[in-house]
């Protein structure tokens, strides 16, 4: 899990399926706060990609598996970019929510 790019034909439903196999990972869904609100995959955390930098305080510890989403993949690829940047070692972006088939929570 050390890219921070999908794996080729890996969907968002196998990224959810490894987050929920992964002791200790965090979900982080990396759009707006509307956009989290209007429909999101469950226990995931909401941390939009302009405040990434807050990341600190959210997931304190850099060894903590992360599985970033957002709606299409592309800030969830620019936010796993950012996290590998700032020391996080374990960062997987799982692409966009517009191609998730399980469970959406309001």
């Amino acid at each position: 899990m050390d890219s921070s790019n999908r794996a080729a034909g890996q969907t968002i439903d196998d990224g959810v399926s490894a987050y929920q196999a992964t002791k200790g990972a965090i979900l982080l869904d990396v759009r707006t706060p509307q956009e989290y609100r209007d429909g999101h995959i469950p226990t995931s955390i909401n941390l939009p990609l302009q405040n990434i930098a807050n990341i600190k305080e959210v997931v304190p510890n850099k060894e903590t598996p992360l599985f970033v989403y957002c709606k299409s993949g592309m800030r969830s690829e620019h936010a796993a970019s950012i996290l590998k940047q700032n020391g996080y070692q374990s960062v997987e972006n799982i692409g966009g929510i517009m191609s998730y088939h399980g469970e959406i929570e309001r």
